[in-house]
């Protein structure tokens, strides 16, 4: 996946208020921002290798538990790395919380601030040194 520090990708569930908040404050956030709905995130095994590895989280940290589909086919299964993914590749609707990218570190988005945890990076203040504006507005403000 692309990095682009002048960019935020949010991946959400457009059918939950609090997601479709997430989205709304990237767009306040970056002069780019490209949402994608789960189920029509073009996302392959690497892309969620990536995203993991910035999140810093097991791939089953990032599903909603309570389900029912997870109660009954995936609870007190024991999957590889790659399982998970998959799981998360197949079976986007389980995923919790809004996941937004932004260079190379992404956060879970459990309120719709958290979007904010992306602004203050070492990254972006790098950015700012080098290009001061892009149309007018100062990168990281």
């Amino acid at each position: 996946m692309k990095a682009n520090i002048r960019e935020i990708r949010i991946f959400y569930n457009p059918e939950i208020r609090s997601h479709r908040m997430a989205v709304a404050h990237a767009q306040s956030l970056a002069p780019f921002v490209e949402a994608y709905a789960y189920d029509k995130a073009p996302l392959n095994d690497t892309c969620w290798e990536e995203i993991l590895k910035a999140l810093g989280v097991h791939p089953k940290e990032l599903l909603n538990k309570a389900d029912t589909y997870y109660q009954e086919n995936i609870k007190g299964h024991d999957f590889d790395e790659e399982g998970w993914i998959h799981i998360l590749r197949h079976n986007p609707f389980l995923i919790q919380s809004p996941i937004a990218v932004r260079g190379h570190k992404a956060v879970i988005c459990k309120m719709p601030t958290d979007i904010y945890r992306l602004m203050d990076t070492e990254e972006c203040q790098e950015l700012l040194k080098h290009e001061e504006f892009i149309n007018g507005e100062t990168l990281c403000s």
